[in-house]
């Protein structure tokens, strides 16, 4: 969430300046930096100590962002997952639609968002979410931004000046968007009443139902079933959220194409993403075809063994 900061001379003194503590596997610059915004330096020193954690021994960077692929989303439109996100819409209706009734935001989009980020509640992921946003916060660590620098040396001992620049720039990148979010996992923690390392979720460290960053939790929250907290996992509270970030990006009815697609690529910088998503809202209410009638017609090709794949999407 798609939902993405910045403290880099400050947290570059701060390793100079702060006392060394024993080496917590690696993550020293990450835990000065946490401890210099108010988090307390036992509780980070714990949480990244504990071996649930593993050791920062680098992350490669490329100068650009990657693009996502078109294929990564065609399987939403393909006529079983199609019949998957209507049962998905028609089981939980109530909630998509008070969410709809609290923040004017489509209940068809709502269910759209939550079936493709997470099969509808059904796989919000099982990694650790602190230690893949940490990892990504210290990408502008200065002994791994030059060992990032040193792979583009081709051999030559020197790097081309642009290539240099860009790749600090996207140090720089990750670090103020990641950042923010490591620091803020540790009050969804307070909040939700669990440990930081309780939190689990997709590789890129987005969690339930909806895929927020922790940044998303904090600042669209929504307690949607009215028992006093705020849960991702619980699908009236992850609806209410959803339609609540949508409409503080700039969602209500009577939407252009246009402004549409500009708020859904808010929640994912992504033209594909963006295209699926509404492609998929406009489809959700239509009475499903089933897989099976779809592919009476179609017949096996002589001599190929013939597969069915699992329409449960996986978290991103």
């Amino acid at each position: 969430m798609r939902r993405l900061g910045l403290l880099v001379v400050l947290g570059a003194m701060l390793v100079e300046v702060c006392p060394v503590f024993a080496d917590t596997d690696g993550w020293n610059y990450l835990i000065e930096k946490l401890v210099a915004d108010g988090v307390q330096r036992e509780r980070v020193v714990a949480a990244f100590s504990d071996p649930r954690v593993a050791p920062f021994v680098g992350l490669d960077f490329s100068p650009e962002a990657p693009r996502e692929s078109r294929a990564l989303y065609r399987r939403f439109l393909r006529p079983a997952t199609l019949a998957a996100a209507h049962r998905c819409r028609v089981r939980y209706a109530e909630a998509f639609e008070a969410a709809e009734r609290a923040h004017g935001v489509s209940a068809d989009i709502v269910a759209a968002i939550i079936f493709i980020e997470s099969g509808c509640g059904y796989n919000t992921g099982s990694k650790l979410v602190l230690y893949r946003l940490a990892r990504l916060a210290m990408a502008n660590e200065p002994e791994n931004l030059q060992r990032n620098l040193d792979r583009y040396t081709g051999g030559a001992g020197s790097i081309d000046p642009d290539t240099a620049a860009q790749l600090r720039a996207r140090a720089r990148y990750l670090e103020d968007t990641f950042y923010p979010e490591v620091r803020a996992l540790f009050a969804v923690a307070d909040r939700m009443g669990v440990d930081p390392l309780a939190i689990r979720g997709s590789g890129s460290g987005a969690f339930g139902a909806p895929q927020f960053l922790p940044t998303s939790y904090l600042a669209y929250g929504v307690d949607g079933n009215g028992d006093g907290r705020v849960s991702l996992y619980d699908t009236e509270d992850a609806a209410a959220s959803c339609a609540s970030y949508f409409a503080g990006h700039g969602w209500r009815p009577g939407l252009s194409t246009k402004e549409r697609r500009a708020v859904v690529w808010e929640y994912n910088r992504s033209s594909a993403y963006v295209d699926t998503v509404l492609a998929l809202a406009a489809r959700i209410n239509a009475a499903p075809v089933t897989y099976a009638r779809q592919t009476a017609k179609r017949k096996p090709v002589k001599g190929r063994k013939q597969h069915r794949r699992s329409v449960q999407t996986a978290a991103r």
